[in-house]
């Protein structure tokens, strides 16, 4: 498993692409982004070559889900806003080449039924598979904890396998956020078995204040060897708060690269 810096949340005393070099030299082998889409593709391409690191992730736009609205995904009225956004995904990969896309599902809309959200979803998923097929990148989903963002649609393992068998395309894939599942008060273990050779991707924050591993009460070590013993190859994405600055929040990298979970 290699590590990536989630650059939405580190390195973010300097530019946005400026923390690429930062996370080249820190020790990272790759960096995600959720939302790049400000900065020009060309740029972020060159500064990713410059520092010889991959772009392991971005988000899908999400209207205004950032902003507590229900975002694009699960609302089958903002069709054309979906629409547009996976088009500029797409405009935007095409250059950076990314690894992986995530959409996120949103936030269920008042008084809209549940089963009418995820069939619009899966479908919006299904088209987003469809338009990425053949170009290097696999689409992701997540599940992301109901108390830092209130109804939000996916919440639990079972919701993405649910989400997986409706889509039903071979380059969907689970993405698993260890702080999310702790947040549900979930057994780490139990979600990585129950989606086992279906997470394209996982992220982690300590838990409870989603700050850097050592910080609080996850213990990291048995959830990540079982998934090493699953056959998870892929990235392990650093997506937490510092509680500090980022170089203060990095002394469990050495160790982590190392292969040393424990505190």
């Amino acid at each position: 498993m290699k590590l990536c810096a989630n650059l939405s949340l580190l390195f973010t005393e300097v530019p946005l692409l400026q923390r690429i070099d930062a996370a080249a030299k820190a020790g990272f082998e790759g960096v995600e982004i959720q939302f790049p889409y400000d900065v020009p593709a060309e740029q972020l391409k060159a500064a990713l070559d410059d520092a010889g690191l991959p772009l392991v992730l971005i988000n899908l736009p999400a209207g205004d889900l950032m902003q507590g609205g229900p975002g694009l995904a699960a609302v089958a009225e903002r069709a054309a806003e979906f629409d547009a956004a996976l088009a500029q995904a797409l405009a935007y990969a095409r250059i950076v080449k990314p690894q992986h896309v995530n959409v996120l599902a949103g936030r269920l809309v008042e008084g809209l039924d549940r089963e009418v959200a995820l069939q619009t979803l899966a479908e919006r998923l299904r088209a987003t598979c469809d338009a990425f097929a053949g170009s290097g990148t696999d689409v992701l989903m997540e599940a992301i904890n109901c108390h830092d963002m209130k109804d939000f649609l996916l919440n639990t393992p079972e919701h993405l396998q649910d989400m997986l068998e409706r889509v039903a395309r071979e380059n969907l894939r689970a993405q698993l956020d260890l702080y999310h599942m702790a947040r549900m008060g979930l057994e780490l273990v139990d979600c990585i078995y129950a989606l086992m050779g279906q997470i394209g991707h996982v992220q982690f924050a300590d838990y409870p204040e989603r700050g850097e591993p050592g910080s609080g009460e996850m213990e990291f070590e048995v959830p990540l060897q079982v998934l090493d013993d699953v056959g998870y190859d892929g990235w392990l994405g650093a997506e937490y708060r510092p509680t500090g600055t980022t170089a203060d929040s990095l002394r469990w990298l050495p160790r982590w690269r190392a292969g040393q979970f424990d505190f």
